[in-house]
Order: structure tokens, then sequence, then C-alpha cells
């Protein structure tokens, strides 16, 4: 499958979920220019891409089953979720665990392994900052500890005027 592929796979999923949808359309969007910017080689920019894509597939699920999508719910749950999602999209079994492990952890911000996961925290980080009306103290808190790359740094500063 192409990102194009996963893209429309994943807002099939999101049956209409308008903030889903938008979620990780924007996520993706970051991670995107972030990776290309950052000089990810295509094999990790194409995992980068499809983790942030599906990074929140298990939303629906942990709202149904817990009532609220707690991060750690959805680690949990999203894991097994997006290898079963992309069991059928060509893709290497060794790309899809990594996909898998990148969404079973992208609220886990000690332990990041990788420019791919890196990205996705912050490309993560800047949407919920941005939905969730965080304050330019936590955003500049946030810089050195979440925020690490070059450009998601350029990025924070552009978007929120820091």
């Amino acid at each position: 499958m192409t990102i194009a592929e996963i893209t429309m796979k994943m807002i099939d999923f999101c049956e209409g979920n308008m903030h889903d949808i938008d979620h990780f359309i924007r996520v993706w969007t970051y991670a995107k220019t972030i990776g290309e910017l950052e000089g990810l080689d295509p094999k990790r920019q194409f995992i980068l891409e499809t983790a942030a894509i599906t990074h929140d597939i298990a939303c629906p699920l942990c709202r149904e089953k817990y009532g609220n999508a707690d991060g750690k719910h959805q680690e949990e749950e999203g894991a097994p979720m997006v290898m079963e999602f992309l069991k059928d999209s060509g893709m290497s079994g060794e790309e899809i665990d990594r996909v898998s492990y990148l969404v079973g952890h992208h609220h886990t911000l000690s332990g990041i392994e990788g420019m791919d996961y890196q990205i996705l925290i912050e490309a993560d980080y800047l949407v919920n900052a941005a939905e969730g009306g965080y304050t330019k103290d936590n955003m500049r808190n946030a810089i050195g500890k979440i925020i690490k790359t070059k450009s998601a740094l350029h990025l924070m500063r552009s978007i929120f005027c820091l």
C-alpha cells in the first residue's frame, strides 16, 4: 500500500469521526514535514508516516471500552490493532513491527529510540498543543524535553509565536 492508500483506509476506519480524522491528518502532516526536513531515509520516512496516520487507531475502541482515550490504553490496544490493520498492506513484517512499536509507545516520552519515534512524539505534541490550548509556558517547557529536532523546534516557535 502507498501512504495515500493507508490514509484512505484509516479515514474509512474512522467512520466519519471528523475529530479523529483531522487529528491524524495533522499529525501526519507535521511528521512528514519534520521527517523530510530532518533527512530521514525513504524507508524510515514511510514507517514514520504510516505510524503517524495510524497512531490513534485504538481511540474508538478505548472510548467504548474504557470511557476515554487515555494514552496508556491507546498504546496497549493500538499496537496489536495496527498489526492487524496493516497485515495485507504489502509492508514487511519488520516494517509492521516498527509501526506497531511506535503506535504502542506514542505517549511514552522516556527511552525514545530512533528519529521516527522522536518525530512522531513531536508531531503529536504539536497537534495536541493546538487542540488542547496548551499554555505558552507548557510549550516552552516542552522545548528540549519533548521537542528536540531542529525542524520541530522551528515549527513550534512559528506556529505558537514563541
